[in-house]
């Protein structure tokens, strides 16, 4: 099953359920295609907290000149870093350089700490599309990337929240920058898998039902340019798609 988060033409934010076939989402009786301009479609989760992961495909780290880490490599980005699809994400002005970096995202059911592995995907809701937007400029000159990874809009997410059965164990990740693929992978090459990020980042952190992990992303990470459209395709999720305004 799939769900999305939309504000309907009297301005209420609902849920509903969305079907693929259609391209439609469901709620109240009534339907609504999903780039119908009477409504505004929303990040899937309302999190709040992006945990992310660095380094978690071998071949990106290879391509940063970076090591494999040997334990997840963790880092935030607050509720502000959300954009959704079809959003127009400005980044900050005068840097050099502004990477996309496609991912696989995890929203979490319910609040929990301390879960095992085994036990993980219990606390799963589904699955979605996230574009970490990394500016490199700053996150190459300081250790918390604030700047680098926190900025208004560098957390595109959705365009819908699949339920984990919707997801192969091995689903694609592609990034396709005006049309062209960029980003070619897939979830059964991740380090660390699911359950064990969740393991670890339960163990010091509460997440809350809404929070996002956000996966990491494979090689062939780039740099954006004013007026890029840019498309995240996982399989069973759909395509998260955002255009880009570099001021």
């Amino acid at each position: 099953m799939h769900h999305a988060r939309f504000r309907d033409p009297a301005g209420s934010i609902r849920e509903g359920t969305y079907d693929p076939e259609s391209d439609a989402v469901a709620f109240g009786g009534e339907e609504y295609a999903l780039d119908d301009p009477a409504i505004d479609v929303l990040p899937p989760a309302d999190p709040t907290k992006i945990v992310c992961i660095g380094r978690n495909y071998a071949d990106h780290a290879a391509e940063l000149g970076n090591d494999v880490p040997d334990r997840p490599l963790l880092f935030l980005k607050p509720p502000n870093a959300l954009a959704g699809h079809g959003d127009t994400v400005t980044v900050p002005e005068g840097k050099d350089r502004i990477d996309w970096e496609a991912e696989l995202a995890v929203v979490i059911g319910e609040q929990c700490k301390a879960v095992d592995a085994d036990d993980a995907m219990d606390v799963v809701a589904g699955f979605t599309c996230m574009n970490d937007v990394s500016n490199r400029d700053d996150q190459n000159r300081e250790q918390n990337w604030v700047r680098g990874k926190a900025f208004d809009n560098a957390a595109p997410l959705g365009p819908v929240m699949a339920t984990p059965d919707e997801v192969p164990a091995d689903a694609s990740v592609e990034l396709r920058v005006n049309g062209e693929t960029k980003q070619s992978s897939d979830r059964g090459h991740l380090i660390f898998d699911v359950p064990t990020l969740i393991e670890e980042i339960t163990t010091y952190l509460t997440l809350e039902a809404g929070d996002v992990i956000a996966t990491g992303t494979p090689e062939g990470v780039g740099a954006l340019s004013d007026g890029d459209t840019v498309e995240v395709d996982i399989e069973g999720v759909g395509a998260l798609e955002h255009d880009v305004r570099i001021p």
